[in-house]
């Protein structure tokens, strides 16, 4: 077999692959002899077809076969004999496949880039440090309460953080647009559930009362005809209620999970939850520090094959959180390209560190992950089972051990230094 490879622009190689004819027609003689054996044809008896016959039925087929199976095989061959590391699938030009004749080909692909890494001994990062309030724990009470709440009518106007019955009519350059209506329909001033125009809007509308106000939508809105646009919407309130919280007893500490109803234990909950939260996002923002800093000293070359495969992972996920099914109404894929390069290059980088560290996983790690992983289902031993037979998930379970002993690395060679923050910026970091 003879090879060349050619460097074509940036990580693209051209691997040009000559297989002599002798071996195509020892393979396609050999397949001929073991379809003989058991070809079934009419007038012949099993096994007793004439080679000829057996040549003149099969021949194109099985020599199509073995034509692409040796072109498989044969650069399979040649990515190792030349030491290459593709990273992704290659694209085969056919130069000539003519029975008698060599096989020739070439396979065009992309490799992984060569990097040496970069500012591994400059990592400096802020480890933010929070102390956990009164005001803190007083603010996490508030916020249980808020989700065991009641709701009692009003004749007041509406204000932040009431809940509001209504119909509504949006309408762009007053003609009605699709999803803009809706009747009996529950919103809660400052909740978030709808843009914050609309809430807005609602300020100041009593129960039987109607108003008409622009909202503004966002240029990213998913639906483009409305990115950037003002649309009027018309409502008519029918109630509005105002929320009303249970008081802070034994009755409500139950309700929380605190079997001896003490409010006090209830409080001491809360400060251990709010710090082992803090500690994991302290942890967390250590290390975002420690990957911005690595994108800064490596600018690493990009496979254009894993930056199109992860921005159309993203675009994906994208349109399952937006619960769109419709290509056309969600962000194209280019909208995602920038995020799906920052985390090919992080994974080369994060990649680099495991190689250079010789990092490697024991099977007690793999077995104590699989085990988090499946404690959380109704059946456990049916989802481990599962996890076993999928090499793509073990395969993930693996890759995130290794990643989790890269980060560990890195964090232990970082220089810290403690940084002073208030719990609420910490979380909302």
């Amino acid at each position: 077999m003879q090879v060349s490879l050619e460097a074509g622009a940036g990580l693209q190689r051209r691997m040009r692959i000559r297989v002599p004819a002798g071996r195509i027609e020892e393979e396609v003689a050999a397949r001929l002899k073991d379809a003989g054996r058991t070809a079934s044809l009419k007038g012949f008896r099993r096994g007793k077809v004439p080679a000829h016959v057996i040549r003149q039925r099969f021949g194109a087929q099985i020599r199509k076969e073995v034509v692409a199976d040796v072109v498989q095989s044969s650069y399979s061959e040649a990515i190792t004999r030349e030491n290459l590391r593709p990273a992704g699938g290659p694209a085969f030009e056919p130069e000539n496949t003519e029975s008698g004749d060599d096989l020739a080909f070439t396979a065009v692909f992309e490799v992984f880039p060569e990097f040496t890494l970069a500012g591994l001994d400059q990592l400096s990062v802020e480890v933010p440090e929070a102390e956990i309030t009164d005001a803190d724990i007083d603010q996490a009470v508030g916020q249980l309460q808020a989700q065991r709440c009641s709701w009692r009518s009003v004749e007041r106007p509406a204000a932040e953080g009431d809940r509001l019955v209504l119909d509504f009519d949006g309408r762009l350059d007053d003609q009605p647009i699709d999803g803009g209506k809706a009747q009996n329909f529950e919103v809660i001033i400052g909740g978030g559930r709808m843009l914050a125009d609309f809430e807005a809007g609602l300020i100041g509308v009593a129960g039987g009362g109607e108003k008409s106000f622009p909202v503004h939508f966002p240029v990213d809105y998913h639906e483009e005809m409305l990115r950037d646009r003002n649309v009027v919407f018309h409502v008519r309130v029918s109630e509005v209620t105002e929320r009303v919280l249970p008081a802070l007893d034994s009755d409500f500490a139950r309700a929380c999970g605190v079997e001896s109803g003490d409010p006090m234990e209830l409080r001491q909950r809360i400060r251990d939850n709010l710090e082992r939260e803090a500690s994991a996002r302290a942890e967390a923002d250590t290390r975002r520090q420690i990957m911005e800093q690595l994108l800064d000293h490596n600018p690493v070359e990009l496979p254009s094959v894993l930056v199109e495969r992860e921005a159309a992972t993203l675009h994906n996920e994208g349109m399952r959180n937006l619960g769109v099914s419709d290509v056309s109404e969600a962000l194209s894929v280019d909208a995602y390209r920038g995020a799906a390069e920052r985390r090919v290059r992080l994974g080369l980088i994060m990649g680099g560190v495991i190689r250079d560290q010789g990092l490697k996983i024991e099977q007690a790690e793999v077995d104590k992950r699989l085990d988090d992983l499946c404690r959380g289902y109704d059946r456990p031993d049916e989802a481990r089972k599962l996890y076993l037979q999928s090499p793509g998930l073990m395969a993930r379970i693996e890759n995130s051990i290794l990643h989790e002993q890269a980060m560990n690395w890195l964090a232990a060679r970082a220089q810290t230094h403690p940084k002073k923050v208030t719990l609420s910026q910490l979380l909302g970091a």
